[in-house]
């Protein structure tokens, strides 16, 4: 079921891309899509896209929906556990 609903959020992270070299990731944008890679046959696809790229060079993520649900609980349970320490 492709819901062709693409979301962006803005983000302030670093990212390792294409050729090894880090940039500023200024954007995420979520999906829940066909795969071009995964072998599941609909994938949440996050991506981070290289700024100023002229092909498209981009971080991509092709998470099964168990794994997608797997790595946000994974996150809040890390957020949460440095609450604590800040």
């Amino acid at each position: 079921m492709c819901t062709y609903l693409t979301m962006k959020t803005s983000v302030d992270a670093s990212a390792k891309g294409p050729g090894g070299a880090w940039f500023r990731a200024q954007e995420a944008v979520v999906y829940f899509d066909h795969p071009f890679h995964s072998m599941a046959e609909h994938t949440l696809n996050i991506d981070f896209p290289v700024p100023g790229a002229t092909n498209g060079e981009r971080i991509a993520l092709e998470l099964t929906a168990e794994s997608a649900r797997n790595l946000v609980a994974a996150i809040n349970a890390s957020l949460e556990s440095a609450a604590e320490l800040t």
